[in-house]
């Protein structure tokens, strides 16, 4: 059974930082690939970033430039770097593995 915890949300000024962490078990690293979402209460879930099995990488139009996926083998870890962070970036972001999905991360950006 996959278990995921994201972590790492907060509230921060427009033009700041938040680095998530997606931290996995249950699956082997590198097995399914990972992608990281957002979601507000208005809106479905919007992509935002991935990553692939073999390392290949993708982001949103909207957040292309501004956030960066990378992941961690030994801690079995996904992160999404964020940096110019905007009021519209206010959403819970959640981790993909396997279609499973943790309670997500609030993320909270103050103009």
């Amino acid at each position: 059974q996959v278990q995921i915890v994201e972590s790492g949300g907060g509230l921060v000024q427009s033009g700041g930082s938040l680095k998530l962490q997606c931290e996995y078990s249950g699956i082997i690293f590198g097995s399914y690939p990972i992608k990281w979402f957002r979601q507000t209460p208005e809106n479905e879930r919007d992509f935002v970033a991935r990553i692939t099995t073999d390392g290949r990488i993708g982001y949103s139009d909207s957040m292309k430039g501004r956030v960066t996926i990378s992941r961690d083998k030994a801690k079995n870890t996904v992160y999404l770097q964020m940096n110019n962070l905007r009021p519209e970036d206010t959403a819970v972001y959640y981790c993909d593995v396997a279609n499973a999905w943790g309670q997500g991360t609030q993320v909270t950006v103050s103009s």
